[in-house]
């Protein structure tokens, strides 16, 4: 199997392009030479799949490649799963979006919420967002996705729940991860989904949601469900989710 790179570009077979800067890096560091073969995909287009490419010229700082065949590649979870989570501190929410990625997640919305560590404004948030948009394509090239988790700017969760209530209602479930007496099991909830339809989980950070905020999202149509007896941390949780939906049941 050649390494495979993600590249924001437009890729049509039997085509020379120039890699993108940093899609160039990567493929400088394995020192392939003209004639060299590898995999690239750009997350675009209705089929999902990768294109062959064949190295033409390796610059000092640029990279060309003659695009070849498409193949049509379906690894995607056939149910897309969009996790909103209060951000953990430290590298853990590093840890997160690289594991959501590798196992299926369709989006990550980070928030921030009244028990939050991590608090991200401006600058220093754009930046958060740009290096965990960049461990969401490392993760898709090293484990064959060929569609990318998409991360969103930080938002207030009390923010994300008005933009939310105000949209029209979609086809799927909303579903609060939750320590609350009163919520039914996660398998138990999504019994009456459509097959395929959508599902949202809404995680709070170290500490969960506070009470206030609980009733907010499920004002806002999120249904309380919880993973057992265990009390799972803030960036375990919504893996466990991915991890029995998107693997356990075939990614149903």
């Amino acid at each position: 199997m050649s390494a495979r790179f993600y590249a924001d570009i437009a890729l049509v077979p039997g085509q020379s392009v120039t890699l993108p800067e940093q899609t160039a890096r990567h493929v400088q560091v394995l020192r392939l030479q003209p004639g060299g073969h590898i995999t690239l995909f750009n997350g675009r287009g209705d089929v999902e799949g990768e294109f062959d490419a064949t190295v033409e010229r390796m610059g000092r700082s640029d990279v060309d490649v003659s695009i070849g065949a498409f193949t049509a590649t379906a690894r995607e979870a056939r149910r897309a799963i969009h996790l909103v989570v209060g951000m953990p501190a430290n590298d853990r929410m590093d840890w997160l979006i690289e594991k959501a990625t590798e196992l299926g997640a369709a989006s990550i919305q980070p928030v921030m919420s009244e028990r939050s560590v991590l608090r991200l404004k401006a600058e220093r948030a754009d930046k958060k967002v740009a290096h965990w948009r960049g461990i969401a394509v490392a993760a898709s090239e090293q484990c064959g996705r060929n569609r990318l988790t998409q991360v969103h700017d930080v938002v207030t969760l009390s923010d994300w729940l008005k933009k939310t209530a105000a949209l029209p209602a979609e086809p799927g479930m909303r579903l609060l991860l939750s320590l609350q007496d009163g919520s039914g099991p996660l398998l138990q909830a999504i019994v009456g989904a459509k097959p395929g339809s959508a599902l949202t989980f809404l995680n709070g950070p170290e500490g969960g949601l506070s009470p206030a905020e609980e009733a907010a999202a499920i004002a806002c149509g999120f249904s309380p469900v919880t993973l057992g007896p265990r009390v799972l941390r803030a960036e375990t949780a919504p893996l466990a989710c991915l991890a029995l939906l998107t693997l356990a049941s075939g990614g149903a």
